[in-house]
């Protein structure tokens, strides 16, 4: 249950897309903070934040491209005349990728991977360059930076997502230290696999090449997890709610892994 812990401040969210950017802002808005959601899909923001208002919670959608510093620097200085300045950032813009081993790559492969690490990593150092100067005049703020398990247990096809999360990995820490002095936290959560309709098909076409079940396939996988379960989006954003709110002050440099015991790092 919501106990108001980001009571009166305000939480940006980036790459809030239906899956768990949804989830994070209907989350954060229960625990009482104003929310901004992020990304390039306006109709998908407009409808997030139409979930929070009904929910009785406040929520102010706002595209822009994490990519671009014009776009960011106006992102950041909506914030700041809003709202005064944002106290939580959370940045989970990673654009969709599919799995492609690295010698099969022609040029415009090659372009979409370049692509997909910069959002992630150049984007994910825009937003916090912009913003985090307001948590700095403050004296106080919480970043959060979505990661992935893939970080530092990399697979084939993979590269493009296991190169933009491990960098935003080191990005936070980076900025851990920097930042720190002046009162801001950055830490990272980093999911494994999250039970979604993605994750499903993935079982399902796994399952119709090896010849066998979706539910030989999920049992399979579930067995290799210490919980012995998927993590949920909710899972995610739990983790993300405590390292952004005052439960974790002495907290910063840190990566919470959300994989139910499928990695251990």
């Amino acid at each position: 249950m919501a106990d108001g812990a980001l009571a009166g401040r305000t939480a940006v969210v980036t790459g809030a897309g239906p899956g768990l950017g949804r989830t994070l802002a209907l989350l954060l808005a229960e625990e009482g903070a104003r929310v901004v959601v992020s990304a390039r899909s306006a109709e998908t923001l407009r409808t997030i934040a139409g979930e929070v208002a009904a929910r009785g919670g406040e929520a102010l959608p706002l595209p822009a491209d994490v990519t671009d510093d014009r776009a960011v620097r106006g992102l950041a200085a909506e914030v700041d005349d809003r709202f005064g300045g944002a106290d939580v950032l959370v940045n989970a813009a990673f654009p969709g990728s599919h799995r492609q081993n690295v010698l099969d790559m022609g040029p415009e492969d090659l372009q979409g991977w370049r692509h997909r690490v910069d959002t992630a990593v150049y984007g994910t150092l825009l937003c916090c360059r912009r913003i985090a100067p307001q948590m700095v005049r403050k004296g106080a703020g919480s970043i959060v930076n979505l990661t992935s398990m893939s970080s530092r247990s990399a697979y084939a096809g993979r590269s493009d997502y296991a190169a933009g999360k491990a960098g935003v990995h080191l990005l936070s820490q980076s900025l851990a230290d920097e930042l720190g002095p002046h009162g801001v936290r950055v830490n990272c959560v980093a999911p494994g696999w999250i039970e979604s309709p993605v994750l499903r098909d993935w079982m399902a076409a796994r399952a119709a090449e090896e010849g066998t079940t979706y539910r030989e396939i999920r049992d399979r996988d579930v067995r290799r997890m210490a919980l012995r379960r998927i993590a949920t989006e909710e899972d995610v954003a739990r983790a993300v709610l405590f390292l952004a709110g005052d439960a974790s002050a002495a907290t910063t440099g840190a990566v919470i892994d959300v994989n139910a015991g499928q990695y251990f790092g």
